[in-house]
């Protein structure tokens, strides 16, 4: 392994913790292994809430980072009917609730095809795309409204894996292209299904052909990489 040159770490990223501290983590860790400062990034940003597969690039292979952000993804994800909230995740309290007494698995089938192809999809105002050069949810925490534009997105795959009809709680399958929000996914079907709905959990399977079962698990990076042969 060698750093300067380059090598792809992909890593299951844990709850709780943004992309970036993940990053700097693994950063220190390859830092202190290496003697010496590591250049490295990561490919495609997960919300701090989320798990699972998040591409890290070191050295010359932080040229790919573009290309690997281009790569189809496939997420798992849980999505509470019935409610809102802000950010449409559990980042933020439930604020409104709807009925969800008509909502069967024949309708959810029968609604999801509208949210496959090529489609337009605003992103969540809580999230990190820039507005007059400032991030979005930097506007809403401080109380502020924002307008986002739409933008286009590919969804390949929508497949229902369990729905709690009790609970009201659906669990699918996405696969899907490069800036596609699922938590925007998640605003607009309860919306198409004259409901509510946000993201309970989220997890990031696959980026292109790495799964999330071939990643470093984050909490072992350091027994993992004291394993790697390191060139310095």
């Amino acid at each position: 392994m060698n750093f300067k040159e380059g090598t792809i770490i992909p890593i299951d990223k844990p709850y709780g913790i943004t992309s970036f501290k993940a990053l700097a983590h693994v950063r220190y860790l390859c830092t202190q292994a290496n003697d010496g400062k590591v250049k490295i990034g990561h490919a495609g940003t997960l919300d701090p809430l989320a798990t699972g597969v998040l591409i890290l690039a070191t050295g010359k292979m932080t040229k790919q980072i573009e290309t690997l952000q281009a790569h189809t993804k496939e997420y798992a994800a849980t999505i509470q009917l019935g409610a809102t909230t802000p950010s449409y995740d559990m980042e933020h309290e439930v604020n409104e609730t709807f009925p969800t007494e008509h909502i069967t698995r024949e309708l959810i089938e029968q609604t999801l095809p509208l949210f496959m192809g090529d489609i337009e999809q605003i992103p969540p105002t809580y999230s990190a795309v820039k507005v007059d050069g400032k991030r979005a949810f930097d506007y809403r925490r401080r109380g502020k409204d924002v307008t986002l534009k739409p933008k286009n997105i590919h969804i390949d795959e929508i497949e229902i894996t369990d729905f709690d009809t009790e609970k009201m709680q659906l669990m699918i399958r996405v696969v899907c292209g490069k800036g596609t929000y699922i938590r925007a996914l998640a605003r607009d079907l309860g919306r198409a299904l004259n409901s509510g709905a946000y993201l309970t959990a989220l997890r990031r399977t696959r980026v292109g052909e790495i799964r999330v079962e071939n990643c470093v698990d984050y909490e072992h990076f350091d027994e993992w990489l004291q394993q790697q042969e390191i060139e310095k």
